[in-house]
């Protein structure tokens, strides 16, 4: 298997491992003191700015039909994780189990809901992620990569997240107590954004002359 391809595997591994974590972590809610600001965000944002990286990544390198196909092979591990949550929760702990039926009650009721507003959020955030990063790409001939990588990521995480909170929090919370999430998990994520960009660019520099950059698509 060539470099190019093993690097693939590997980020395409990191994304779904990344996703699937999100959403089982998603039921904590956190503080992050920054300094200038505390978040209070979803233990799952923590983890979620590396799927927007490793779908840039993908983009910059392999072109945007396998950056879609990343996004799809997401979303069907997500529903497996969906499916054997539930299938857990259909058979009897024995009693000297660990983890007995209340606590594994307690820790993923609530999954199927986190994950299913994940799938809708998700799905329509990464395609507008790597429609826009195509866009800004074709656009700009190639160049000016800090622009791709945040211009897509500012649209696509700012849909997400109001999708997210809306479908998990509308009729639950208040309409400001919605708005104060949206607002905090978006900031949250564009900073994670702005953070990455070097990363990015650092990649792209150490792979240079070993994994050729995808040609702009028509």
């Amino acid at each position: 298997m060539k470099l190019k391809e093993q690097f693939y595997v590997v980020l395409s591994a990191i994304f779904i491992a990344s996703l699937i974590t999100c959403n089982l972590v998603a039921n904590k809610f956190v503080t992050v003191d920054l300094g200038f600001k505390v978040f209070i965000v979803s233990a799952g944002i923590l983890p979620y700015p590396l799927t927007f990286l490793v779908t840039d990544l993908i983009s910059e390198l392999y072109g945007q039909k396998k950056a879609n196909l990343v996004v799809f092979s997401g979303f069907i591990a997500s529903i497996f994780v969906l499916f054997f949550l539930w299938l857990g929760g259909q058979f009897s702990s024995i009693p000297s189990s660990v983890v007995g039926d209340s606590t594994y009650d307690l820790v993923f009721q609530n999954a199927w809901r986190i994950i299913a507003a994940s799938m809708v959020a998700y799905l329509f955030a990464q395609f507008i992620d790597v429609k826009i990063f195509h866009f800004w790409k074709k656009l700009t001939n190639g160049k000016h990569l800090w622009l791709r990588n945040n211009g897509s990521t500012i649209v696509s995480q700012l849909v997400d997240t109001a999708l997210v909170v809306s479908i998990l929090f509308v009729g639950v919370w208040d309409s400001n107590q919605i708005i104060s999430a949206v607002i905090d998990g978006w900031l949250f994520k564009m900073l994670m954004a702005f953070i990455d960009t070097p990363i990015i660019y650092g990649i792209i520099h150490l792979l240079k002359g070993k994994i050729d950059i995808a040609k702009i698509e028509e």
